[in-house]
């Protein structure tokens, strides 16, 4: 535990960090309301706010110190390429409501990724707009309502998700006005078939489509995955894939080819954008050729072809039957310039080389602690795997403790408690990054700890022991939120 002094112990009245120059125009007050004198701000020179800043960076867990073995989040290494690119005064410094013909190159670089997007897919089309993620499943879902609607089918208002799904595949699902209903896993860890038959048997002329994770979020490939897809298109529903986990298969399984209707990508996680501290994201989406009319608009594309002289000139165009817009401007573009630095310098051969090292050294690292920690759905598994964070002869052990134990080795927790399915859950991604040195040195964190759960329980239950600050009640900091510089009155904890 530090006990170094926090900021606010550290002013003195009087000490001023930035000094102001006297004012060159009219004083006025301040409207009443916009000014809280109760506050205790502390009053610091600038010297202890650089190095109390600089103390609490160096607190921070980061990539460039070691591992994110985060499931599902795809934590990997960023080249500094691609930060370098995106700096480029012409990219950083453009403004989105510049006139086209003065943002060829920026439009061209969009244009190019959409079209190595649709190439790494199997699409027909692709939108940059969507933020992130689950704003890609937003646009995807929205997609598919409105090419039923259009068609005069608005009977269909209930979507398929699998019990293995992301927990914003319900929401989004909701917040586009469909129903949910929940497919049930079988004992190797996919879709149920025959559930799934039941279902479509029961409620075929009401399924808009299935919400789909591949590999799911077990980690594993889905085994009759065109069972699936045949069965709900053949019942004239749609099928939507969650690309959350598409750094296992970029360059080995294009998820048109596999028979899906519409995906988002995850420009944060395969393409290696920054990822983690609240964003930026990027969710591009793509889709087969039904559903091009529908995408959110506008898009890049081409409005004269140009000659042999003359490049082509570069606009923005909006599809006939668009949901319209999903984000102000034109998407993230500082994202799109990274992932088109990636993809141009990994080429076809090094993207696909980048998904098969995710899956060899995720299943390298399931290989070592195989044994030690139990595997509910025990099969070659893709970029990811989940084992379960307790053992039936060490009681009073769960996988929070074991995660709050792993900080003490110097390495971040894995994802905990998710997928749901799973009783107590962690969900590790190694991601192709990470070197076997360093995934040894992860495995014999983790095999060490299955052993203190056994000998030394106390050691895992009070964990971390070496972090900045100790576990804490994340109950009661729910409800007792410290707003202010200098908490007091806290309530004693239980």
């Amino acid at each position: 535990m530090s006990t170094e002094p926090l900021i606010y112990d550290l002013g003195r009245p009087g000490r001023v960090g930035v000094p102001l120059p006297e004012a060159d125009v009219p004083l006025a007050d301040i409207p009443a309301g916009l000014v809280r004198d109760e506050l205790d701000l502390p009053e610091v020179d600038q010297l202890t706010v650089v190095r109390h800043f600089t103390r609490l960076s160096k607190r921070n867990y980061s990539i460039d110190e070691n591992m994110y073995p985060l499931g599902s989040c795809t934590m990997k290494y960023n080249p500094r390429l691609n930060e370098d690119t995106a700096r480029l005064p012409g990219f950083a410094a453009g403004h989105p409501l510049i006139d086209p013909e003065l943002a060829q190159g920026s439009l061209a670089l969009m244009f190019q990724l959409q079209e190595w997007l649709k190439e790494i897919g199997g699409f027909a089309g692709v939108t940059l707009q969507p933020a992130a993620g689950a704003q890609g499943e937003f646009t995807g879902v929205l997609m598919i309502r409105a090419y039923h609607l259009q068609r005069g089918d608005a009977g269909r208002t209930k979507m398929l998700i699998p019990d293995s799904a992301h927990g914003t595949n319900p929401a989004t699902v909701t917040m586009a006005g469909l129903e949910v209903i929940e497919l049930p896993s079988d004992a190797n860890g996919n879709v149920d078939i025959a559930a799934l038959k039941q279902v479509i048997a029961a409620q075929g002329p009401q399924i808009a489509g299935l919400m789909i994770t591949n590999p799911n979020t077990l980690g594993l490939f889905e085994e009759q995955l065109e069972a699936v897809v045949g069965a709900v298109h053949g019942c004239g529903g749609l099928v939507y894939g969650d690309g959350a986990n598409m750094n296992a298969r970029v360059g080995i399984a294009r998820p048109g080819d596999l028979g899906f209707d519409v995906l988002h990508y995850n420009l944060h996680k395969t393409f290696s954008t920054p990822h983690g501290g609240g964003g930026p994201g990027s969710g591009p989406v793509g889709v087969a050729a039904r559903l091009v009319d529908f995408l959110p608009g506008p898009i890049v594309g081409i409005v004269d072809e140009g000659t042999d002289d003359e490049p082509p000139l570069y606009g923005w165009v909006t599809p006939k039957h668009s949901i319209g817009r999903l984000k102000a401007f034109h998407g993230n573009f500082g994202m799109h310039v990274r992932a088109y630095t990636y993809i141009r310098v990994h080429g076809a051969s090094g993207l696909r080389a980048n998904s098969e090292n995710a899956v060899l050294n995720a299943n390298y690292l399931l290989s070592k602690v195989r044994g030690h920690y139990h595997v509910p759905y025990d099969r070659l598994c893709k970029h990811e795997f989940v084992v379960e964070g307790v053992w039936p002869d060490a009681p009073g052990v769960h996988a929070l403790d074991v995660s709050k134990r792993l900080i003490d080795y110097g390495y971040h927790p894995p994802t905990n408690y998710f997928p749901l399915i799973v009783h107590e859950a962690l969900m590790i991604e190694p991601t192709e990054t990470e070197s076997k040195e360093t995934l040894d040195g992860f495995a014999e964190a983790l095999i060490t700890i299955a052993a203190e759960a056994h000998s030394q329980p106390d050691l895992l239950r009070d964990a971390p022991h070496n972090a900045p600050v100790a576990r804490l009640d994340e109950v009661a900091a729910a409800k007792q939120l410290v707003l202010c510089c200098r908490p007091t009155n806290l309530a004693e904890p239980a």
